[in-house]
């Protein structure tokens, strides 16, 4: 089944924010930044602006009738500025006029008091000024402490890598309207309509009922819209609200980058153990988050952090320790991999380091110490149907591992000024939300009269494919066409208390929803039939929209069979709820069994480096992975290919950069740069791994969204070998991204300046 959405997006015809036709009387809002990083707010000065051309009315923190707070895991954030400000770019006032030029013409004219108090940009420098978000939190397994008396080779490190702008197509945005009776209906770009809605009753001081959130679709979000939409759509339907006028609010390229958190960055300490096998025996990592200003979603990608801190590999003894920093930055958010991919590049980095130190290529201690069936997570979840091995040697024997090395050897034996590298990633990703709680899922279907169905589920289509599959599930549980399916806009009054989108879980979530309804609908169906045509139940089935009985067609088909189902006042709707089985785990003891199963794969990454410029080519990534029983291949092809290019940016070309100060310099695609197609690998070759998939994946189709941004990793440590062939003597730090300016330092290091001395000086 091909994509629903692809023809409608090239002819122009998707629905998008921006897209809603403006109706008479809107208000068009624009807000007011804090022009410094962190102070006193004394006051702000309204009276030019107000006067100026078009201005409606202009709000702050004093004009919220209910709680001025949208921090979800901790109270910290105000949706507008009180007392402090935290962040260059934190919302001080929403300005509200009758053109979007208007509104943003009277910005100019706002003046605000701020009293300057110190700026921290620095998690390090955070955590020890005791400016931490939650308290530290500690994963343990076995005794590392006690296991460094037995291993043969002890390393130590620092790693660090950097922020990532999310950077999806459509910037954030909302269009709210008041309702009767003093509620607001918002259209919102969002992954979370629950967490807009929540957030926003509370804002405005009504109840959850007052407040609809309705999405049709995002033009990208990977994560940067899970709880960074509410904002934007709290301050939209607090103008709807106070002034009873349509309020549309829509940030522009440049405001969204400057306003809006981005994938934390980490700076990481490890220390690793091996014995004379190259078994590894203890590790212990200690993780620096950058929170940014509040806590937003950080506490939970710290944690994902922790859990993925040993990717693939099996270690007896890990000691992993995580701090989450308060820092003067926008307050940083999820993104693809949620933390995972912060955890896996340090011990992809610590593995590095022991292979340089001791001479022996990386994949050697990275193959001997996979997980195997059963293995313990550091939390003490086992590894089952554990295909982390499979995928690796599938990757080498497929793509012929042994003659890429060859191969490798001896280009750069040929090249002086040209060097290839070449890395193994192997990835190993749990799926589910790890808040327990949130693995819930809701799906409406309704079969109308005449035979065709609408779906309302709590998924969120962003472009990654699940309105298909979730069309798909029901065309095959029901055993009718695709085409009769309508995936329904998602919306809070259809079906509440949603999770987000996000976690890789919401097709597992609300597809088993979907299916669960679809399948009552179904056995109601054929129950209705075998009475209706005296037929036997145990017979009977839907297939390719014929009735059959013992797989002979009968006098009925799907519409004569719904139509006289309907005459017979037989429910043709239902309502199921999704929650996964057997998964839990304790915050306190930081154990338990979170994750519904895990993914594997298993990536070889190819790169070559021109050393006379820094420059450098991803000449081909060759992936081995681990999709289950794959319901649409070719939307998780879209997906690995996707995901692993973005994962190629964060750790090549994407250099986020504040200074001092708290200021964006990376403020335009002119300064942050992301992969084009001239910088996509050459070759990106993805082999569907044969694995059986997993009872607790939607028809055991594994989820794909987030596992392939961590094969990305590879890239950077292949440029990392071709330089090392380059200065086999160079002592590089394990620092991401590798821009071409690394690069180029790295190939040819600055001597460092020493002090004159006094007889020179004179």
């Amino acid at each position: 089944m091909n994509h629903l959405d692809p023809v409608r997006h090239v002819r122009g015809e998707s629905q998008y924010l921006d897209d809603v036709p403006t109706q008479q009387g809107t208000l068009h809002a624009a807000v007011f930044e804090s022009p410094l990083a962190h102070g006193v707010l004394r006051g702000i000065n309204l009276e030019a602006a107000l006067a100026a051309p078009g201005v409606y009315r202009i709000l702050t923190a004093e004009d919220i009738p209910g709680v001025n707070q949208i921090g979800g895991i901790v109270p910290d954030e105000p949706l507008l500025a009180e007392g402090h400000v935290h962040f260059r770019g934190q919302p001080v006032a929403l300005v509200l006029a009758q053109h979007e030029h208007q509104a943003h013409a009277a910005l100019k004219l706002i003046t605000v008091d701020i009293d300057p108090l110190p700026i921290i940009t620095d998690p390090r420098v955070a955590a020890g000024l005791g400016e931490l978000i939650v308290p530290p939190r500690t994963f343990k397994l076995g005794d590392s402490e006690a296991a460094w008396a037995g291993c043969a080779h002890i390393f130590e490190g620092v790693a660090e890598s950097g922020g990532q702008e999310h950077l999806y197509i459509e910037t954030q945005g909302a269009y709210a309207f008041p309702t009767e009776m003093g509620g607001v209906r918002i259209i919102s770009s969002t992954q979370g309509p629950t967490a807009v809605q929540r957030h926003t009753a509370h804002v405005l001081g009504v109840g959850m009922h007052q407040v609809e959130v309705d999405v049709t679709r995002l033009g990208g979000g990977f994560g940067g819209k899970e709880d960074q939409a509410t904002p934007w759509g709290a301050l939209a339907a607090l103008g709807a609200f106070i002034t009873r006028r349509p309020v549309k609010l829509a940030l522009d390229r440049m405001a969204d980058m400057r306003m809006t958190g981005k994938r934390h960055p980490y700076s990481s300490d490890f220390k690793i153990g091996l014995d004379e096998n190259l078994k590894i025996v203890a590790y212990e990592a200690t993780f620096f988050q950058d929170a940014g200003a509040a806590a937003d979603l950080s506490p939970a990608v710290l944690e994902r952090t922790l859990f993925h801190a040993t990717n693939a590999y099996f270690v007896p003894n890990v000691t992993a320790t995580a701090f989450s920093c308060r820092t003067n930055l926008p307050p940083n958010t999820a993104f693809r991999g949620f933390g995972g991919p912060q955890g896996m590049f340090v011990i992809e980095a610590a593995i590095v380091k022991a292979a340089e130190e001791l001479g022996v290529p990386a994949a050697e201690i990275q193959r001997r110490n996979l997980l195997r069936e059963n293995d313990l997570f550091s939390y003490r979840q086992p590894a089952e149907m554990c295909h982390a091995e499979q995928a690796w040697d599938t990757a080498a024997e497929l793509y012929d591992l042994p003659k890429i090395r060859r191969e490798v050897a001896e280009f750069n034996k040929r090249n002086e000024l040209f060097k290839k590298g070449f890395a193994v990633m192997p990835i190993c990703f749990g799926i589910s939300f790890t808040k327990t709680p949130m693995n819930q899922a809701r799906a409406l279907v309704h079969i109308y009269s005449d035979g065709s169905v609408g779906i309302s589920t709590g998924a969120v289509e962003m472009g990654q494919g699940v309105n298909t599959k979730i069309a798909q599930v029901a065309a095959r549980t029901l055993g009718i066409s695709p085409s009769r399916i309508k995936v329904e806009s998602t919306n809070t009054t259809r079906v509440a208390n949603t999770s987000p989108t996000a976690a890789s879980a919401t097709a597992d979530l609300n597809g088993k929803a979907t299916e669960m309804a679809c399948r009552a609908l179904r056995e109601r169906l054929l129950r209705h039939a075998s009475t209706e045509y005296t037929l036997n139940y145990e017979g009977i089935e839907i297939k390719d929209e014929e009735v059959l009985a013992a797989g002979i067609p009968t006098e009925t088909n799907w519409e004569k069979l719904v139509s006289s189902a309907f005459w017979k006042r037989i429910a043709l709707t239902e309502n199921a709820h999704y929650a996964t089985p057997d998964i839990h785990f304790d915050p306190v003891t930081n154990q338990g069994y979170p994750f519904a199963y895990h993914v594997y794969g298993t990536a070889l990454t190819t790169v070559t480096v021109d050393c006379l410029r820094g420059t450098y080519t991803v000449d081909a990534v060759r992936i081995a992975h681990d999709f289950g029983q794959s319901i649409n291949p070719a939307v998780d092809l879209g997906q690995i290919e996707g995901g692993a290019v973005q994962g190629i940016g964060w750790m090549t070309l994407e250099e986020l950069s504040y200074n001092a100060e708290g200021r964006l310099l990376s403020n335009s695609l002119n300064s942050y740069k992301i992969p084009d197609l001239y910088c996509a690998p050459a070759v990106l070759d993805v082999h569907f791994l044969d694995t059986p998939g997993h009872p607790r994946a939607i028809m055991r189709s594994k989820a794909v969204g987030e596992p392939p941004l961590m094969y990305g990793i590879g890239a950077y440590f292949a440029l990392r070998d071709a330089i090392r062939a380059f200065r086999p003597d160079g002592k590089l730090p394990l620092s991401a991204p590798m821009t071409p300016e690394k690069v180029l330092m790295g190939l040819y290091p600055v001597p460092v300046m020493t002090r004159p001395t006094t007889a020179l000086a004179s």
